[in-house]
């Protein structure tokens, strides 16, 4: 008996996806959008709902499960992180006193992420929250070249940097989820 679960993925028209083209809720087909702005919000959103296939149909000890000791990257934790970091971005683009954290200090959005399905539900409420609160803050700024908060950041260096943020977390999620059952694809 292995404690490595068997590769496989749900797609039968491409062996290589995570899905079949059409139950990919990621909108891959037709004409890709209009302008700059549309563009990095349909790549940061593809992004984010990648994010959610990797951890549909798992549960909460699954979610949890760590990825190799001493790291404490789970998928769980990853959403939880992300969370945090969508509030952190709000702080970029403000002259304000900063958000309090979410999770304490840190790492405790991984150290915290633990297999309980309140932790869970509670994570992915965060994160719809914190990614809404941050959509907003940002949808009065359309013009992408407009410097923001104490430092200046332009409107496009925060969108570019959370696309990055969250295809960085999307390869982890790729392999946390081959650990966790063996699913794998795109």
């Amino acid at each position: 008996m292995s404690d490595h679960p068997e590769r496989w993925t749900q797609a039968t028209v491409y062996p290589d996806m995570w899905t079949d083209p059409d139950d990919d809720p990621r909108d891959s087909e037709g004409v890709s959008p209009d302008g700059e702005l549309p563009t990095l919000q349909d790549f940061l959103s593809n992004y984010r709902l990648t994010l959610r296939m990797k951890c549909e149909g798992l549960d909460a000890e699954q979610l949890a499960r760590r990825s190799v000791p001493p790291s404490p990257l789970s998928l769980l934790g990853l959403l939880r992180h992300l969370a945090e970091v969508e509030r952190d971005w709000r702080d970029w683009i403000t002259d304000a006193d900063p958000l309090p954290k979410l999770y304490g200090a840190r790492d405790a959005d991984f150290e915290g992420a633990i297999a309980d399905p309140a932790v869970v539900d509670a994570a992915y409420a965060d994160l719809a929250r914190e990614q809404a609160a941050t959509d907003a803050a940002l949808a009065a700024h359309p013009d992408l070249g407009e410097r923001l908060g104490k430092d200046g950041i332009a409107v496009r260096e925060l969108l570019v940097h959370r696309i990055e943020e969250y295809a960085r977390h999307c390869g982890h999620a790729d392999l946390l989820r081959e650990r966790v059952d063996g699913r794998v694809g795109q």
